[in-house]
Formats: C-alpha cells, structure tokens, sequence
C-alpha cells in the first residue's frame, strides 16, 4: 500500500487477477482476490462469488469464513457477515485479532447492535492498536450510543494514528450503511475540535 489509492487500486486489482489465472482452483488465492476486487470497488457480485467458491472448495476454510464476512458488509449484508464471522471464529477460536474483529464488530454496528459491537471492537484494537478502521467504527458507535465523550477520545486516539478521521472512500456498498457510519463520524469528529 502506498499514499496513492488509484495506484494500490491498479496494482491491487492486477495482482488479484494474476493471482486468479495462476491459481483458478486455489480456495486462499480465491478468497483473498474476492477480498481485494471487493474492497477496490470492483463488481461485489464478482468478489462473493469468488469467495463462495472458495469456500464450497473447502468449508472448513477459517480465513475464507472470515473473508466471507468482511465482504458481506461490503455488500450490505450485516447479518450474513455476522454469521460467517462466527463460523471462522468457530472453526479457528484463537483468530479473534484483526479482520474477523473488525467485520464482526461492523456487522454488529450496521444492525444496530451497538453494545455488541463496541465490545468486539474494543477487544480487537487491544490486539491492533494501529488499525485505524477500528476506531473509526468505535467513534461511530459511540456517537449513536449518545457517548461523545468516549467518541471525543476514539477520535483523539485516531488521530495519532492518521490525519485521516472520515475517508473519502469507503468500500460499505449499501447507502444507509456508508451513512450510518459517516453519520457517528462527523459527530464524534465534532466533538473533538
């Protein structure tokens, strides 16, 4: 990754796609090229299906299941992601660190279930302090949840780690979901001038 998101797009994109050719049967090569054609705001569809045949290649594939769940947010589908999270913590429950914290914790926050999210959330930033995503959502929650100043402080502890509070681009493809997080956003980022 690079300062340049056009040319981590390309870059991206073009690995995956090699990465496709090279190994078409493979379920990681599968799931980790829907991860990133689904992040870089290619076709969804593409990137599910991508990750669903990896998964009917092998479905006890912990990582796939947690892949699964991060591009079901991205595809609207909170309920789904929350599903197949728990599945890849099920098959491997020494993997609560990182993306199967945040796409649990973001399933939990675009339904709605704020006090189930701020409690993944939290436990996953202790093991990725630097993970700036998850404080984003956090300060989010917190600002739905009527707790400025707990979202204040989130948005305190983001900024240390990037100048960067409320992205540009977001890869959340349902509308009300991209509003629902941007919303908590700019509150708590208000809250903290």
């Amino acid at each position: 990754m690079t300062d340049d998101p056009e040319a981590n797009r390309r870059e991206g994109t073009c690995l995956a796609r090699r990465a496709l050719q090279c190994s078409p049967d493979d379920p990681e090569v599968l799931a980790f090229a829907g991860f990133v054609l689904g992040y870089f705001d290619e076709d969804i569809n593409l990137a599910l299906g991508l990750i669903d045949r990896s998964l009917a290649l092998n479905p006890s594939f912990a990582r796939g299941w947690m892949w699964s769940g991060v591009l079901r947010n991205f595809a609207g589908q909170p309920h789904v992601a929350i599903e197949h999270c728990k599945t890849s913590l099920r098959l491997s429950p020494r993997d609560r660190v990182g993306m199967s914290g945040l796409a649990l914790g973001a399933g939990y926050f675009f339904v709605r279930h704020f006090d189930e999210a701020e409690a993944i959330l939290l436990s996953s930033m202790q093991q990725q302090p630097s993970f700036a995503v998850l404080y984003r959502l956090l300060a989010s929650c917190y600002a739905h949840m009527g707790r400025l100043d707990d979202a204040r402080k989130i948005i305190i502890r983001l900024r240390e780690i990037t100048p960067i509070v409320i992205p540009s681009v977001l890869p959340y493809r349902n509308p009300e979901h991209r509003e629902l997080l941007l919303s908590g956003l700019r509150l708590a980022a208000a809250e903290a001038e």
